[in-house]
């Protein structure tokens, strides 16, 4: 399994960013081919304090997948919209999951 993750720094308005995720941006990342699920949250925790708002979790079966899935005209209009609700900027990490 390979996992893509989605740090967003704070957005100047917390709640335009929400309604923006939720409303628009997250319809169409469940769009993305060959993802298997996804998830995410505003409430990231960290001490003293957490330098992001919110994540994004997406798994696919490998990297391969999730290349394919971010080059397909529906991760271009991903990536496109980013710019519209995450005036914080958006950190994007993408790894392996290894298991024991």
């Amino acid at each position: 399994m390979h996992k893509l993750l989605v740090l967003y720094p704070h957005p100047t308005d917390p709640e335009a960013f929400k309604a923006h995720y939720e409303g628009t941006h997250l319809p169409l990342a469940a769009k993305l081919p060959g993802m298997l699920d996804h998830r995410y949250t505003f409430e990231v925790h960290a001490e003293p304090e957490s330098p992001y708002f919110a994540l994004f979790e997406a798994d696919f079966p490998d990297a391969a997948t999730m290349a394919a899935a971010l080059a397909s005209p529906e991760g271009q209009a991903v990536q496109a919209d980013v710019p519209n609700y995450a005036t914080g900027g958006a950190v994007v990490l993408d790894y392996p999951v290894l298991t024991r």
